[in-house]
């Protein structure tokens, strides 16, 4: 498994561990830490895990206006916790993270949706954030007006 792929999933991991317990955030540091060392040791992304997991909860209020916003029949606190943070994952890395080429942060949700969520995820996953992406291309394809 390649190093952000791995990294994605103990970031994907720890949020789930973290929204499962009820968002907890003064454990998210030790959550973090556990599932590096248990899952990836000598992990190479470990500062990438991090600030997946930091941006997502840094942004989280945003992150899940925008989930509400494209998946308008899923409420938040309706959709699998998997898929959840999957989902936040995602949208931190399309909307607020200038480090991943929008296509590559759809996949790599996909990508975990297929691993960790259930028959549907993927699509979901897709659905959700395919949506956002052609959003985003539509603003920047929009001309601009001239003074």
């Amino acid at each position: 498994m390649p190093n952000r792929h791995l990294a994605r999933s103990i970031a994907m991991q720890s949020l789930f561990e973290w929204d499962f317990r009820g968002n907890p955030t003064a454990a998210l540091p030790a959550i973090v830490e556990h599932n590096l060392t248990e899952f990836a040791p000598g992990l190479a992304e470990t500062e990438f895990t991090r600030k997946l997991v930091a941006g997502v909860i840094d942004n989280l209020q945003a992150i899940d206006e925008l989930v509400s916003h494209y998946a308008p029949s899923w409420p938040i606190g309706q959709i699998t916790i998997v898929d959840r943070n999957i989902l936040r994952i995602g949208m931190f890395e399309l909307k607020l993270s200038a480090d991943v080429p929008p296509k590559v942060a759809i996949n790599e949700a996909i990508e975990l949706a297929k691993s960790f969520g259930g028959p549907s995820s993927g699509k979901f996953v897709n659905g959700v954030l395919g949506s956002i992406y052609n959003d985003i291309i539509k603003k920047e394809d929009a001309p601009t007006e001239q003074k």
